[in-house]
């Protein structure tokens, strides 16, 4: 196959493209979900009924558990980068790349502020497992991802079931059911005060005992070994390497995932405690979601590397503002479809969701579009970049190469 050669700075396109197509599977899921407010008008057209189920199964199938997955290998690759620059420039990154992360939490309580199901927050706690982890070799470093992604606590779980078949102990200590009242309500402040509260509790509460701690965790780590390895560059010396490798990626993935999608059902099946179902579901899941996610990832590179970004480029703009996108989504998509909005999740159904988030996304492409071709950061971005190195004698600039890559990942 005749392909390219890359531009210096493809690989940073291609990962800010990549970043863009997990914001947009993002937003389009969240519109579907009413932003996790679960809340639907009656549909008489039996055609149409039928139709949302569709989109709902789709949509769920091709981003549900796989589009933050993306976001959390990036993530990790974003700190390999930001490290190694200013490891290259003679500068110890650990205490401001610590400061960020409480920036970032920051803007997660913000976010959180508006809807109950953000990740920022999860993204800023469990972002200081690589502080300690950064300068190990890398087959330590791999061995502690893979036994992360292994859910260790499940499997924990999974013996305590074994020994006592009866158990069936309480996991949700807070449920996002409990702040319903205040998202149909018509108070702004009263959502506000149970998003933050509540709402946050259940988030991450869901997010221990569903397995998306360990998960992401591993995911950080894996993404940061996958910029050691420059698995994200295909440059003219390393180009048939990287390539082969995200080949052999998918072809590994695919298999793995269509085995695990399909043994599912039949696994759980099998497991007649509820409590040792839930506990399968968790691991099975992940690793599905792990595999198909990688297929995602290498599919979508591969594609941008060979046809010189032709297609997805349109995105780039987009995933380089990711944060602005994900907090901006939050604050518009509460207000369309909560009570103190306009209270759309009485009249839109799944369908009709869709189409909003389809809107919904092109109006922020667009505006990305605009907002770089006169600035150089995203709104958010520049505001985040800044606190970081306040106090600094001067604010570092990426290399050249590396411009606009470090990014909400």
């Amino acid at each position: 196959m005749k392909t390219s050669q890359p531009r210096p700075n493809e690989r940073v396109l291609a990962i800010d493209a990549l970043r863009g197509f997990a914001v947009m599977g993002i937003v389009l899921l969240h519109n579907i979900e009413h932003f996790n407010f679960y809340s639907f008008p009656e549909t008489a057209s039996p055609w149409l009924a039928q139709l949302d189920q569709h989109i709902w199964d789709l949509l769920f199938f091709l981003f549900s558990g796989k589009a933050y997955a993306i976001f959390a290998l990036l993530f990790g690759f974003t700190f390999y980068l930001q490290q190694h620059n200013r490891e290259k420039q003679g500068m110890d990154f650990r205490n401001r790349y610590m400061w960020r992360l409480i920036l970032l939490l920051g803007f997660g309580f913000i976010n959180a502020s508006f809807f109950p199901g953000e990740i920022l927050v999860l993204y800023a706690l469990l972002g200081f497992v690589l502080v300690p982890v950064r300068h190990l070799p890398d087959k330590a470093v791999a061995w502690i991802a893979f036994l992360l992604m292994l859910q260790p606590v499940e499997w924990g779980k999974v013996i305590y079931a074994c020994l006592h078949p009866e158990a069936h102990p309480q996991q949700m200590i807070f449920s996002l059911g409990d702040v319903y009242p205040q998202l149909e309500g018509n108070s702004f402040v009263d959502m506000v005060k149970a998003n933050f509260i509540t709402g946050q509790l259940a988030s991450l509460n869901w997010a221990w005992c569903y397995g998306r701690v360990f998960q992401t965790a591993s995911l950080f780590m894996i993404g940061m070994l996958l910029g050691r390895k420059g698995l994200f560059r295909p440059t003219g010396t390393n180009r048939e390497s990287v390539m082969r490798f995200w080949v052999r990626t998918a072809f590994y993935a695919l298999p793995t995932a269509i085995v695990l999608y399909y043994l599912k059902d039949f696994i759980y099946s099998q497991i007649e405690s509820p409590f040792l179902q839930s506990t399968m579901r968790t691991i099975w899941d992940s690793w599905y979601n792990l595999s198909f996610m990688l297929v995602m990832v290498s599919s979508f590179l591969l594609l941008y590397w060979t046809n010189g970004g032709k297609v997805q480029q349109v995105l780039v703009p987009y995933g380089k503002m990711s944060l602005t996108d994900y907090v901006t989504q939050s604050v518009i998509g509460s207000f369309i479809y909560y009570g103190y909005g306009l209270g759309m999740h009485l009249h839109l159904g799944t369908t009709a969701s869709l189409l909003t988030g389809i809107v919904f996304f092109l109006v922020q492409l667009l505006f990305a579009h605009w907002w770089f071709r006169h600035f150089k950061r995203g709104p958010l971005e520049t505001v985040w970049h800044r606190l970081t190195w306040v106090g600094a004698k001067k604010q570092p600039n990426a290399p050249k190469t590396q411009k606009n890559s470090v990014n909400l990942s």
